[in-house]
């Protein structure tokens, strides 16, 4: 199924090509018509399923055209850190642009100034905030609640987890009863189960199922490898192995500039994306990979699950990932749609324990061997 058949009006869809977003998520295909049409929504779905996107395109469609007075919000969209917060305003921006008449949209969040946030405060539509923060710009008089006309909670386990519950009471306290409420949640616990009791009207109950990544296709090698004997063997295989398009994953931010910056120097046509990164610079990245005019994408597990190329055929694995789980979808960006592909792991002496942990959880042995005679220099 295509965006297309969700309820989204022509110029969302535009937006949605020029991103280019072909198809939506499970969580996507279930929520946004439910949105669209109004109803309350409790969605079930882990971190990376697409569920931002599953709740801000509906939200931008029915905000469209809604006016209010100076500083009183139309929509708030509760998160319990500031990571969240920038990456909630990211692909909200970019949407919103689309729109006939652009929405207006803000991160708050501590840790910044609250002086520079409240001068910014003026027409604002959507804000995106931390509880703490939003409490302490209420309390200015530098945002008012009484006309938001949606509120969404994302990642509510982890805000109760985070202690959030009493600024949760306060806030709800401060909007009016005729809104709609959208709560997204990883899992269904105790404390998320009774605030849906109290917050949602007559909700639809959406739950995705996180399904496991078919590897069977993947051909594995691994390198052990001294750390700064990396890079070295990374330019070596691309020589090698005649790598027209190969994604690299990193754990770091700092790393991927670097292997990036390493690769530019000689001479290979590569980016890097990650969190820092504007949704601008992403997307340009990410289109010129696909199409093949870039030869090398440097990431984070940002795009462990995100993208999809229909015939990706190098994955390495430049440093481990924490957890076997995150490995798994990174190496599952190859091999996919029928098509056979090759992940590469290299895998320093301080990684060694980690990568035995990793091929027990996947049930598998990847043939693992040093590095290669060459000159490494």
């Amino acid at each position: 199924m295509s965006f297309e058949f969700l309820g989204l009006s022509n110029q969302l869809l535009f937006a949605l090509r020029e991103n280019h977003f072909s198809h939506p998520t499970p969580i996507q295909k279930l929520a946004i018509p439910e949105i669209v049409a109004g109803k309350d929504v409790l969605g079930l779905a882990k971190t990376g399923s697409g569920k931002t996107m599953a709740y801000a395109l509906p939200l931008l469609q029915r905000l469209e055209g809604i006016e209010s007075e100076n500083r009183h919000i139309t929509a708030l969209v509760l998160v319990p850190t500031r990571e969240l917060a920038a990456q909630v305003s990211e692909v909200f921006i970019p949407f919103s642009k689309a729109l006939a008449k652009p929405l207006i949209t803000m991160a708050v969040y501590g840790g910044t100034s609250i002086n520079t946030q409240m001068r910014k405060m003026n027409n604002v539509d959507i804000l995106i905030a931390t509880p703490g923060r939003l409490l302490e710009l209420i309390e200015s008089n530098a945002v008012h609640l009484k006309d938001v006309k949606a509120l969404v909670l994302d990642e509510a386990d982890k805000m109760l987890n985070k202690g959030f519950k009493i600024e949760l009471d306060q806030i709800l306290k401060l909007m009016s009863n005729k809104r709609q409420n959208l709560l997204f949640s990883a899992t269904l616990s105790e404390d998320v189960a009774d605030l849906t009791k109290v917050l949602l009207n007559d909700p639809v109950t959406l739950s995705v199922e996180e399904k496991e990544e078919d590897i069977s296709l993947i051909k594995q090698l691994g390198y052990r490898v001294q750390e700064d004997k990396k890079g070295a063997l990374l330019r070596h295989l691309m020589k090698e192995k005649e790598m027209s398009q190969v994604l690299i994953f990193c754990s770091s931010t700092y790393q991927v500039d670097h292997v990036n910056d390493k690769l530019k120097k000689n001479g290979i046509a590569s980016k890097a994306i990650h969190s820092k990164k504007s949704q601008g610079a992403r997307n340009s990245a990410l289109s010129e990979f696909k199409s093949g005019e870039l030869t090398t994408l440097v990431t984070t597990d940002l795009l462990a699950r995100g993208i999809d190329i229909e015939f990706l055929p190098f994955v390495i694995n430049y440093e481990l990932p924490r957890s076997p789980k995150d490995f798994i979808h990174r190496i599952g960006r190859t091999g996919r749609a029928e098509n056979t592909g090759e992940a590469i792991t290299f895998i320093s002496p301080e990684e060694a324990h980690h990568w035995r942990v990793i091929q027990k959880k996947m049930k598998m042995k990847v043939w693992t061997e040093d590095l290669p005679e060459w000159n490494s220099k």
